[in-house]
């Protein structure tokens, strides 16, 4: 019972993390067309613009600055950057982006070095918020989920129930009807791009603070992020949500599962030809917590090309 409770409190706050960084991108991509793989990049960056402005403004104004300021940098790179490449198609998109991320990445390792930072929850915020079984809950955990719950709730309002939502939908559906209408669409797709990675600099300046601020923190995270786009449904935020949700709860409760197919065969009196074969047979499902999200992509791009709630046209 114990490991059940908290593997699946785990799983939640790790799949609404998920959710909070690939948010960003699903907004981008459903919007606008442009897989950006500079999207981890910005997360990362969030994470050590709120490190650095903590020293100075203190830790919550520092939560609201990095992501703007994030914001603002990935405005400038859609406007002198890939709006000169739209018209080529997704590859050079790709490219650029991908460009971008790397830029970005060694400006970080040139400016705080190649090691983690000491960006740490404020003493304020490091408390339990309760006791489950033996162990202490860190209230810093509840908050990073309640914050990616707030962020859905936000964009999901904004995109349906706003007349900002309406402008933004009808410049990527119906461009030139809405330029007749008034409506810069350029400048709707730079402020879709900025409030995509004001997002994911939110995600790394929430979360740097509880999980570890380093260089290597948008790989990490960032293939995650894509697969999490990919089984969901490209451009669906809702899909992104469940998918987030499936992937933290999968990987969650597979990391403290130490058995393997041997363990399995054993039961039908097959043990002992499963660990003579070896190889897959006798590998822990805890060591391959990590490739199992992989797996679930193949099995949805096989069986539903499109994600659990993307849109097959």
């Amino acid at each position: 019972m114990e490991f059940f409770t908290v593997s699946l409190l785990n799983g939640v706050i790790y799949g609404l993390l998920l959710f909070m960084v690939s948010a960003g991108l699903t907004l981008i991509f459903g919007m606008m067309g442009v897989l950006n793989f500079a999207h981890a990049a910005f997360y990362m960056l969030g994470a050590y613009l709120a490190y650095s402005l903590e020293k100075t403004v203190g830790f919550w104004p520092a939560i609201v600055l990095s992501p703007i300021l994030v914001g603002v940098t990935g405005g400038l790179v859609e406007r002198y950057m890939l709006r000169r490449v739209h018209r080529y198609g997704h590859g050079h998109q790709l490219l650029l982006t991908f460009g971008v991320s790397f830029i970005i990445t060694e400006l970080v390792k040139l400016f705080y070095g190649n090691y983690p930072v000491d960006y740490r929850v404020p003493a304020s915020l490091d408390f339990s918020a309760f006791r489950i079984f033996d162990a202490s809950y860190p209230f810093y955990r509840l908050l990073i989920g309640g914050t990616s719950v707030l962020m859905f709730a936000l964009i999901y309002l904004l995109l349906t129930r706003t007349r900002v939502g309406i402008v933004v939908r009808s410049a990527v559906f119906k461009p030139r009807m809405a330029e007749a209408l008034g409506h810069n669409v350029p400048m709707v797709f730079m402020g879709v791009f900025a409030v995509g990675s004001a997002l994911a600099g939110l995600a790394g300046a929430v979360a740097g603070a509880f999980y570890t601020t380093n260089p290597n923190m948008a790989l990490e995270l960032g293939v995650m992020v894509f697969v999490v786009v990919v089984v969901g449904g490209l451009g669906s935020l809702e899909g992104a949500m469940v998918a987030s949700l499936l992937i933290g709860l999968i990987t969650s409760f597979a990391v403290g599962v130490d058995y393997s197919l041997a363990d399995a065969l054993g039961v039908v009196g097959l043990g002992a030809w499963a660990h003579q074969v070896g190889g897959l047979l006798t590998l822990k499902v805890s060591s391959l917590a990590g490739t199992i999200p992989f797996a679930l992509m193949l099995l949805v791009l096989m069986v539903r090309p499109s994600g659990l709630m993307g849109n097959r046209e």
